[in-house]
């Protein structure tokens, strides 16, 4: 698909990127599913490759372009798992990001350097069993003691939280502030205090490691605060907007996969004498998705424009993940009725993709919460 946001070289990694991933990645899909998780050496591996590092700056050994990260979440629809991809984006789409944009020189040397070469694995411990859209309400508490701080508290739903080796941890330095005293933490794992309460079960993603969190008097030392403290929410908030883009842009490269992959099937598929593609209501179905895949790729395109640009497509990249969740979900649905009962056996690829799928209009902002942006910056509300 031809845009002018990319250039040659970019469609170029493309199809290193999808090769790579197809051979790579897609034929362990099953293995690490029932694992629970993705090997590290896949991280060191594709750390060696320079995969990990697109975005960052090449004086931590990253490529310093952010498009070919772009192009990277988009193709990760290849790889046969949610889950794989989720372990990926959560480490390099969602926590060494932070430590990017608010971390001091030491810290951006001392993670992120690892993190690219895949040797240190990352998370984000936001989320809390009572506060998951409402960031303002998290209850995890950080206190000084001297030069220290000390964390009580717990967080759920944590990607990569059962394995890191390093957590941007936000928690409440003024408790009685709300959202104005939430600070960021950037946390090195294992530290004493802090453990993994549960690797929790889910519907779909299940080859990610996704952890249930607890802090019991866990002291970190001063220089572990991320930015500027009782900013947190702020800092949060300035990078749900990238968060928000590469899930729209997984969204866009799922739907894509599922829709090739029925698309192969209703040709060859046989039924009243004829491949089930020929009947108009399933040509029709075609017709639709197409139709549909191709409008999100455009929004997740506009909005990945201005943000590249200089932009803070808040309102644009909230629109880009409410319609392509939704989009997502309705594609794989599709193509699972075209499977037919085929597409309810889990031997084949629709029905995990199914399940992965569910988690696009709740994850990184629910379909809820995007609405309530949306309209509120269309001065409602």
């Amino acid at each position: 698909m031809s845009s002018d946001l990319f250039g040659p070289e970019h469609e170029d990694f493309r199809l290193t990127i999808r090769e790579y991933i197809q051979n790579e990645l897609a034929p362990n899909a099953d293995e690490w599913e029932a694992a629970g998780e993705v090997p590290r050496g896949v991280f060191e591996k594709m750390g060696s490759l320079g995969y990990l590092g697109m975005r960052f700056p090449e004086e931590y050994g990253g490529g310093d372009d952010i498009l070919s990260e772009a192009v990277f979440h988009e193709e990760l629809g290849h790889c046969r798992s949610g889950g794989t991809g989720a372990d990926l984006g959560a480490h390099i789409g969602i926590a060494m990001p932070h430590i990017l944009t608010y971390g001091t020189d030491e810290q951006k040397k001392k993670y992120l350097v690892p993190g690219i070469k895949g040797e240190w694995i990352g998370c984000l411990a936001i989320t809390e069993p009572d506060a998951g859209s409402d960031v303002a309400g998290i209850k995890t508490k950080a206190e000084r003691d001297g030069d220290n701080w000390v964390i009580n508290g717990s967080k759920t739903f944590i990607t990569n939280g059962a394995r890191c080796d390093f957590m941007v941890l936000a928690a409440k330095t003024i408790p009685e502030k709300g959202y104005g005293g939430i600070s960021m933490f950037v946390v090195d794992v294992p530290t004493p205090g802090f453990e993994v309460t549960r690797k929790l079960d889910k519907l779909g993603w299940r080859a990610s490691s996704t952890g249930e969190l607890a802090f019991t008097d866990m002291v970190i030392p001063g220089d572990a605060l991320l930015g500027e403290i009782n900013r947190g929410f702020y800092q949060i908030m300035g990078m749900f907007v990238w968060e928000r883009l590469i899930l729209s842009l997984g969204c866009v490269g799922g739907a894509q996969v599922a829709m090739d992959g029925a698309l192969a099937y209703a040709k060859q598929r046989q039924a009243f004498g004829q491949p089930i593609g020929n009947f108009q209501v399933i040509a029709h179905y075609f017709a639709d998705m197409a139709t549909k895949v191709e409008a999100g790729r455009r929004l997740t395109y506009h909005a990945l424009k201005m943000y590249v640009d200089g932009k803070n497509p808040i309102k644009e990249a909230s629109e880009a993940k409410l319609f392509c969740g939704r989009m997502a979900c309705e594609v794989v649905d599709t193509c699972l009725q075209i499977f037919g009962g085929y597409g309810f056996m889990e031997e084949y690829e629709i029905a995990r993709g199914y399940r992965d799928i569910r988690l696009m209009p709740i994850g990184g902002g629910t379909d809820e919460v995007m609405k309530e942006i949306i309209s509120r910056m269309m001065g409602l509300g």
